[in-house]
């Protein structure tokens, strides 16, 4: 495995786990907040863990090609 897949995979864990993190203040810890910025912190979450799945997928060795059928991992 090369360094810049780590860094790459590290880099999108971390930054998609702060983000969540201010979800969850927002959320779960009743952190006020407007709906308009709500929605961006909504989508900028879903945002980042979009690119931390796909960090993740290379980082285990899975075809990151969103036309395969059932994504990354094989159907249950």
């Amino acid at each position: 495995m090369d360094e810049q897949t780590k860094q790459d995979y590290r880099r999108a864990f971390d930054t998609w786990s702060e983000q969540l993190a201010r979800v969850h203040a927002v959320l779960l810890d009743g952190e006020p907040l407007d709906p308009l910025h709500k929605v961006a912190l909504l989508r900028r979450e879903s945002q980042l863990k979009g690119r931390y799945e796909e960090a993740r997928a290379r980082l285990f060795g899975f075809d990151t090609d969103d036309t395969a059928p059932g994504g990354a991992f094989p159907p249950e």
